[in-house]
């Protein structure tokens, strides 16, 4: 059975725009893509990284399990020149899972949905673009009401080069 799943993708370092690119082919290359974002450019969230971010949001649809999508990301990140030196620090990509389905799950590994969704505006922006109505599944809030409700004041600005 197919579930959608919806991802977040960002980085600052190197050259960011071809690494989200180079992000969205890997992702078609393993799952069926179905909608994506424009890109945004926003501020470091987090105050470790120094430099802006390109985000974006992907939609995709898999017959995997939740864990077998985390280690293909993984594997996606790693190609991309990712290291995992300091949490919320600068990197070449990091791609989470915002939703899985409507499924809730904490485990040591994985937490879905992302349990900073409504404290990020460079998540909310882009997903209001591509699923506005799309519900919580804890809270029951959907993306625009998230996004009216964030107090994350940092600038969410479409990328142009």
């Amino acid at each position: 059975m197919q579930t959608e799943v919806v991802l977040s993708l960002g980085g600052n370092k190197g050259d960011r725009e071809k690494l989200l690119f180079r992000a969205i082919e890997g992702l078609n290359d393993h799952f069926q893509l179905l909608k994506v974002s424009k890109i945004f450019e926003t501020s470091a969230w987090g105050g470790v990284a120094k430099g802006d971010f390109l985000n974006q949001i992907a939609v995709i649809s898999t017959e995997l399990q939740p864990e077998e999508v985390l280690e293909i990301i993984q594997e996606i990140e790693t190609d991309l020149g990712r290291t995992r030196e300091e949490p919320w620090g600068d990197r070449t990509m990091d791609i989470d899972i915002l939703y899985f389905g409507e499924k809730v799950i904490n485990t040591g590994k994985l937490v879905i949905p992302h349990p900073f969704i409504e404290d990020r505006r460079f998540v909310l922006v882009p997903l209001a673009e591509v699923l506005p109505k799309k519900e919580h599944p804890i809270s029951g809030k959907n993306t625009l009401r998230m996004l009216e409700e964030c107090n994350d004041l940092s600038q969410v600005k479409i990328w142009k080069k």
